[in-house]
């Protein structure tokens, strides 16, 4: 049995439903008419205009020289504003384009003129720039043109995004110049094509080759995003009389597709690895290495080698005090908190022991001007027996306290102090020298622990220093 006041809830719940899903209704229509652009796509005028900026002859081609060379200059000057410009005026896209849509659509033929116009272009830009770059007077990389010999994660994710936006304007009924020019700008197709002309001009195939890598990413990338807009906007596919014909450009098409992605997606992949790698490895130098304030560590020396996940490397220098082998085991052991470090060889490279870190930058300044000359007869002298007298008494010394201590510390984390004397003991027939250390030990640490660890540091100091005979003594 229902009462009034039942019916009354009844009726309210079936109105909120009603308006929940009147929303929801609202909300699906609203982001559907944002989102959808199939009603808005021209596609035979979209394939027309994408066949039509494929060939690569008469102005195209002087259009192409010509920004080949303005991009060229802006390299070689280093300026970002030219070099932008030189974006703006080629006519790169094209064959590129061709490639992802004619894939899409079955079209043989363009796929064809597509490649063939694609490998004009490259082969044209790379001889301009090479002209250019060899007859220069200017010479000598910079930064501009070191930032276009090696791809990252960011340029695949720029091709990527920036084919999609090339494509969508494309189809939009009335194409949206504006996003075409900021796509030639934002994926820099170009600017790789000049170095790859400049490694060749500078007999540096390495710089070279990773240019052309880059424009490959690129360029894979570009057509990629075009041949999955094709696919989602359901272009037309290209009708052959023959069905067995028809049966098989859709079959090449198919393996083509694959053949391009295959690869793509294991260079996204690769790419991703190494910026993880990267981002750890930075990390780690920061947050462990360059607190180590007993030595200096040269971090524009530092260099991260991801060598494709076969054998990555971290490689430092560091000036000053030598350091030692426990701390570089610890740092290794700290490594491996860092997940995507697995597998990292740390390598350390540092000078021999130095007494004074100052000392040490005055010498290598004193070496880079590669002149003892520079300094007169006196100050050389001087210079010379100031030199002589720290080496003779770091000879004298029989033990490297500072690095004894430094590796007492990591190895006995209860230790609170540590000291060292050399005793003169006499047994009136003759005096000896004997090492004596002592040492204080925090509270918490019980007596029997301390006296164990104690025996410990005694046979360590023994074996480490090579003492027959040395005193240990406890302050607390």
């Amino acid at each position: 049995m229902t009462t009034p006041e039942n019916d009354k809830q009844q009726e309210v719940n079936e109105k909120l439903s009603k308006d929940l899903k009147g929303t929801a209704k609202s909300l699906r229509s609203f982001l559907r008419e944002l989102l959808d652009i199939r009603s808005d796509t021209d596609r035979d005028s979209t394939i027309e205009a994408v066949k039509k900026d494929i060939p690569f002859k008469g102005h195209n081609a002087w259009i192409l020289i010509f920004s080949i060379f303005v991009a060229s200059i802006g390299l070689n000057v280093s300026s970002t504003a030219v070099i932008i410009g030189a974006m703006l005026i080629s006519p790169l896209m094209g064959p590129i384009v061709g490639i992802g849509l004619s894939v899409a659509i079955n079209d043989i033929d363009t796929l064809r003129r597509s490649l063939i116009n694609l490998g004009v272009m490259v082969g044209l830009s790379v001889v301009t720039a090479f002209l250019y770059f060899w007859i220069s007077p200017l010479t000598g990389s910079n930064a501009e043109l070191e930032a276009r010999t090696y791809p990252t994660i960011l340029d695949v994710l720029v091709a990527i995004f920036g084919g999609l936006a090339l494509i969508v304007a494309k189809t939009k009924k009335g194409t949206i110049a504006s996003v075409i020019f900021g796509v030639a700008i934002a994926t820099a197709l170009m600017p790789p094509l000049c170095t790859v002309g400049y490694g060749l001009a500078e007999g540096n195939l390495s710089d070279a080759g990773g240019a052309l890598y880059l424009f490959s990413i690129n360029a894979t990338f570009i057509a990629l995003s075009t041949f999955v807009v094709a696919k989602l906007l359901g272009f037309p596919l290209v009708k052959y009389a023959n069905s067995k014909r028809r049966k098989r450009i859709a079959q090449l098409a198919s393996v083509i597709a694959i053949i391009v992605m295959v690869p793509s997606v294991y260079l996204f992949y690769n790419m991703l690895q190494e910026s993880y790698f990267r981002q750890d490895a930075r990390k780690f130098v920061e947050e462990e290495l360059m607190v180590y304030n007993e030595s200096f560590l040269q971090k524009n020396s530092t260099i991260l080698d991801f060598d494709s996940g076969n054998d990555p490397k971290i490689e430092v220098s560091f000036l000053g005090k030598e350091i030692p082998s426990s701390v570089i085991n610890l740092w290794r052991e700290k490594m491996k908190r860092y997940n995507n470090l697995n597998g990292t060889s740390l390598i350390i490279l540092q000078n021999e022991n130095t007494e004074s870190f100052d000392q040490l930058q005055y010498m290598q300044e004193f070496k880079r001007r590669d002149s003892i000359n520079l300094l007169n007869k006196d100050e050389r002298i001087a210079f010379l027996e100031q030199r002589l007298s720290k080496l003779s008494r770091y000879e004298n010394k029989q033990i490297p306290f500072a690095s004894i201590s430094k590796e007492a510390k990591i190895n006995y984390e209860g230790l609170q102090s540590f000291s060292y004397a050399s005793k003169l003991v006499s047994t009136f027939d003759k005096v000896d020298t004997i090492p004596e250390f002592n040492v204080s030990w925090i509270k918490e640490i019980s007596a029997g622990e301390k006296q164990r660890n104690e025996a410990k540091l005694k046979e360590w100091l023994a074996y480490k220093l090579n003492l027959d005979t040395l005193v240990v003594q406890s302050a607390n």
